[in-house]
């Protein structure tokens, strides 16, 4: 058997803040989840992304220290169209979010911008431009 790709976990430090940030990306997470320790949400296409508390990951990894320094990993939201990056990278920093890049037309053929969840992961927002740009 091949593993097969399912899901993408998120170690935050704070879980509410956390989830309102990708809320507003439109991801359905339970309600009255805000205080738990850990939370799922099943996004289209049957991808599972996963929260854990710093606590929840130390009560079984005593040691664990968030990631620095090397590469990370980032998360990527498709939107509908260019102007859909701009609302939306706009109505995340009017919510107190950290822009990393503001939109602009990726020579790769997309509007693209990118975003910095309350824990500092990256998370893109594309759209692929019209054919005549």
């Amino acid at each position: 058997m091949t593993p097969t790709f399912a899901v993408v976990g998120i170690v935050t430090a704070d879980m509410s803040e956390s989830l309102n940030f990708y809320r507003r990306l439109g991801v359905e997470i339970p309600e009255g989840s805000d205080s738990a320790p850990h939370v799922e949400a099943e996004l289209p296409g049957g991808l599972r992304l996963l929260w854990d508390t710093v606590e929840t990951v130390r009560s079984f990894d005593p040691g664990w220290t968030p990631p620095r320094g090397g590469p990370g990993v980032s998360l990527g939201f498709a939107c509908d169209s260019p102007a859909e990056v701009d609302r939306v990278y706009g109505d995340l920093l009017r919510a107190g979010h950290k822009g990393h890049k503001e939109p602009w037309d990726a020579f790769w053929g997309q509007r693209y911008a990118v975003v910095l969840d309350p824990d500092g992961n990256s998370v893109d927002l594309f759209a692929p431009l019209p054919a005549s740009q």
